[in-house]
């Protein structure tokens, strides 16, 4: 009887989701507008999707847009049969509650993330009504930024679809005058020229992109789904007087500051590079182009120094020198021998870098210290808020100091903290194959100082963003906005102090005249005044403690609510009508991994639990996820979210006594999954996307009363030397295993398998040195100093001997001499389990363990009634199968041959096992 119920369930699925996934053949986006004004470098911009329900049944109809990272959403709404819906902003924890409510009552939440270098995906979607229509309106504001000497007005298009009405509409207003406007990015090519028309005048431009259906699929990332890609616009704008350009309005006014035609200040440049071991490869090669691209174009005027540092620091001269051509050229051979190796010693390589800019002040130049790493600081002194207190001293706002952040394993926080203490910025470095141009890019904005010192007064003004800047750099530009005291324009005088080379600089104008803009576009320059307010106690925040880090997060709050701005302390609260999923919109912050985007239904269709059905598929162009269900001879999979696509097909289940079938029909593609009951996948294709490993069939009550079939407990992986496939083995026994051990003895590391259940580790113990050891379980760590014994559960930054422990939520990095050790956290259904990686050892090394088995090759062996695989001479049998890849963050699922674990590692497993750990 059981059974029989699970089958009618599970056909009352199949019938959901043939009649709620999104299909472009069943809904028609029939507009798509994206509509920005630019006012004095303050863009908004409003993007609107208009769409229809072809079908005679409801569908699910998804928006999904990609934002600019630097932007605040501050509106969405959508307008279903007369009806709006407008999305509320909130304070991040009076939001969370509302998730949290949401979740229980079997709703979701959840739907912005970081795509890329530069955008920020937002993406929500609705049930719509047989032949009815929804708009979805987002807007968001940004204040552009110029850097190089030009502003750039970023725009993605991607409407999953060619669109009969498609249209991009830009107008730029600047009252100082348009210089120059020019158009480039993806979507800006040879084949879609003629639908691009520009208008230019004085003070005015206007940009019009209107593609035809068929041109919406033929620019370089276009096809039959239609537009993806950027459009960018690129303008200057005109300076007549050197004070630059102020506007007023309502009592608020914005100031740009950026004069031309002054002399450049010689400049004393010091480059910190890390050269430790985790900078191996691809990155040290681009670091070194990167340098000596930067060398050469130094001008000879200019003093510099160069340093790389791993556990120790190494000079190419003690001393700053003259950018001579001999010196210069002395310093690229230095750096074309950069070699990779060791620890990481942040802190004294940043002192010793101020050291050099202290020792040779020379009047009338201007310093900057720029640090360049990949990962946090693992030798000498370790803990952060010791390092920038170091730093801080050091430095004592003499010059700024700029960090770059070279991929993602590099604690970016730390790096930005420290350059914003020290009045720099801190940038990541997207670890792609333009590395080396973005570090190049990046010297560039800094390569041409023209003042220092830069002080803005306002007298008559109040409630001021930054008026003190270290230096004015060639191709860059100060703004400054504020209030008017009692909007008393005729005692407003505005004037700029700074150090010109070796003299002192006023810049006034006692004949400009207040540009006033009345009240266009809703107290345009108040919202400038309050979107620069923000991003800057937002900076301030991350730079205090206390009663001050509380009141001015009070105050970025305030202002985030007043103006209805998604920023790291708010949230968006995306309302629907009765009986759909209740969203909530946070904004990410740099470097964070996206957020989940689980869709649980409401109370009506779920009657077990708010689970998820599966992991939310990332870049991977899939929908589904096979061979998770319920029973032995339950269900396949379930289909999931679009991939970068935005399509999902159609999905057939089938029952039977061997096993389990799915079919998937994905665009013109179909794969099937079939799974027997020890969990093996008689499929050679199977998905590898980004997905939770552990997923059930919970969602929409299709099995109230099964247990989740998982990815079988203890699967390991093995890679393989240029094949497609890895190897994979199960261990499904309790067992203490060898990690790894070096020969010498010197670091040895075991892990305990939890039990079958949970699939990983609950305890990983590492020794080093003599009766030192770190072991690691899910509630903390416990570290062994000989008879010292602590236990730590917090973030912390932890020495022991020459070892370096640091802490995080999910990871515990440990760095003994040149071998870096990684231990995750993963999260499998409310339960943890660990996990570890080793990142880096020396490449000569002869250890042993699990961790330690080198890369198979193998060699596949055709058969009519079975695969076999033949390695060193013996085949093997083996079975497709798919595995959780747990050596990255997010595990993906991985298709692997899976064999017995004596055929995998070609020894006995209990060569691979300890008494103790």
């Amino acid at each position: 009887m059981e059974r029989a119920v699970v089958q009618i369930t599970l056909f009352g699925l199949l019938l959901a989701f043939v009649t709620t996934l999104p299909n472009k053949d069943d809904w028609d986006i029939y507009s798509f507008h994206i509509n920005s004004t630019v006012t004095s470098r303050y863009a908004t911009t409003v993007i609107t999707s208009r769409v229809v329900n072809r079908m005679d049944e409801s569908k699910e109809i998804e928006f999904l847009v990609r934002i600019p990272k630097n932007a605040f959403i501050s509106k969405f709404r959508m307008s279903i049969d007369g009806q709006m819906y407008d999305g509320v902003v909130n304070a991040k924890e009076q939001a969370q509650q509302q998730y949290t409510e949401a979740v229980s009552r079997g709703q979701s939440a959840g739907i912005v993330s970081s795509v890329g270098r530069t955008l920020e995906e937002f993406k929500t979607s609705v049930t719509l009504a047989a032949h009815n229509k929804v708009t979805f309106e987002l807007t968001y504001e940004e204040l552009l930024k110029r850097k190089l000497g030009k502003y750039e007005l970023q725009i993605h298009a991607r409407p999953m679809q060619p669109v009969k009405d498609f249209k991009i509409d830009v107008y730029i207003h600047e009252k100082a005058g348009i210089n120059f406007m020019e158009v480039k990015g993806g979507l800006s090519t040879k084949a879609l020229a003629n639908a691009i028309t520009k208008t230019q005048t004085d003070k005015q431009a206007w940009l019009y992109f209107y593609p035809t259906e068929d041109q919406q699929k033929i620019c370089d990332s276009c096809g039959e789904d239609g537009m993806n890609g950027d459009l960018v616009i690129v303008y200057d704008v005109k300076r007549d007087t050197s004070l630059g350009d102020i506007e007023v309005s309502d009592g608020y006014f914005v100031h740009h500051f950026a004069p031309s035609s002054l002399p450049r200040i010689p400049k004393n440049a010091v480059f910190l590079i890390d050269q430790s071991g985790s900078m191996h490869g691809r990155k040290i090669e681009q670091t070194r182009t990167a340098l000596i691209h930067i060398l050469n174009d130094l001008a000879e005027d200019d003093y510099f120094g160069l340093i790389t540092f791993d556990g120790n620091i190494f000079h190419w001269r003690r001393e700053l020198v003259q950018a001579t051509k001999g010196n210069v050229d002395s310093a690229k051979d230095f750096a074309r021998n950069i070699q990779d190796r060791g620890s990481t010693n942040i802190n004294k390589a940043v002192l010793e870098g101020a050291r050099m800019l202290n020792a040779q002040p020379r009047e009338g130049s201007a310093s900057i210290l720029i640090l360049l790493t990949d990962g946090d600081p693992t030798s000498g002194v370790t803990d952060p808020k010791t390092i920038q207190s170091n730093v801080r001293k050091a430095i004592a706002k003499k010059f700024p100091l700029y960090c770059l952040g070279f991929g993602f394993d590099v604690n970016f926080e730390f790096l930005e903290k420290m350059s914003l203490q020290n009045s720099g910025v801190a940038r990541r470095i997207y670890q792609d194959s333009d590395a080396a141009l973005q570090l190049k890019g990046f010297y560039e904005e800094v390569a041409t100082p023209l003042l220092t010192d830069v002080t803005m007064i306002y007298i008559g003004g109040t409630n001021l963003t930054q008026t003190n800047f270290s230096q004015y750099y060639n191709g860059s530009e100060i703004v400054v906005a504020g209030q008017i005291t009692d909007n008393d324009i005729d005692s407003f005088v505005p004037q700029v102090v700074a150090i010109s080379s070796k003299r002192r600089v006023t810049f006034a104008d006692t004949n400009a005249t207040m540009e006033s803009t009345g009240t266009v576009s809703d107290s345009h320059i108040q919202r400038v005044w309050a979107y620069l307010t923000v991003k800057q106690l937002l900076d301030q925040e991350l730079l205090l403690s206390g009663p001050e880090k509380e009141k001015v997060k009070t105050d970025a709050l305030e202002l985030s609510l007043k103006y209805s701005f998604v920023t790291p302390l708010t949230s968006m609260v995306v309302t629907k009508p009765l009986g759909e999923n209740t969203e909530v919109l946070h904004k990410p912050k740099e470097g964070q991994a996206p957020q989940q985007n689980w869709q649980v239904p409401p109370p009506s269709l779920s009657h077990t639990s708010s689970n998820p059905v599966f992991g939310r598929m990332r870049s991977s162009g899939v929908g589904a996820v096979p061979g998770f269900g319920a029973g032995r001879r339950g269900v396949g999979a379930v289909p999931g979210a679009a991939g970068e696509s935005g399509a999902v097909g159609q999905y057939h289940l089938h029952f039977g006594p061997l096993g389990m079938t799915m079919l998937h029909k994905y665009t013109s593609a179909m794969f099937r999954y079939h799974y027997d009951d020890n969990y093996h996948l008689h499929s050679r294709r199977i998905i590898s996307g980004h997905v939770d490993p552990f997923p059930s069939l919970m969602k929409y009550g299709a099995v109230a009363h099964k247990k989740p079939i998982r990815v079988p407990p203890h699967r390991f992986l093995i890679k393989t030397e240029n094949q497609s496939l890895p190897l994979c083995f199960d261990i499904n026994r309790d067992v203490r295993l060898k990690l790894l051990h070096h020969p010498s003895g010197e670091l040895s590391m075991n892990g305990e398998l939890d039990s079958l259940r949970y699939g990983g580790f609950k305890r990983i113990v590492i020794h080093f040195e003599t009766n030192k050891s770190v072991d690691v379980k899910i509630d903390g760590i416990t570290v062994k100093d000989g008879h010292d014994v602590k236990f730590y559960t917090g973030n912390d930054h932890i020495t022991v001997g020459s070892v370096t422990v640091i802490k995080r939520d999910k990871e515990v990095d440990v760095t003994a001499g040149d071998t870096r050790i990684v231990i995750l956290l993963h999260q499998q259904n409310r339960k943890h389990l660990l996990w570890p990686v080793v990142r880096q050892q020396p490449p000569d090394s002869n250890a042993e363990g699990i961790l330690a088995l080198k890369p198979v090759a193998y060699e596949e062996v055709q058969q009519t009634r079975s695969t076999k695989l033949r390695i060193k001479d013996q085949e093997i049998d083996v079975v497709s199968a798919g595995a959780a890849d747990y050596s990255i963050p997010f595990p993906p699922i991985l298709e692997c041959w899976l064999m017995s674990a004596e055929s995998a590692l070609q020894r006995p497993l209990d060569d691979f096992s300890v008494a103790e750990l």
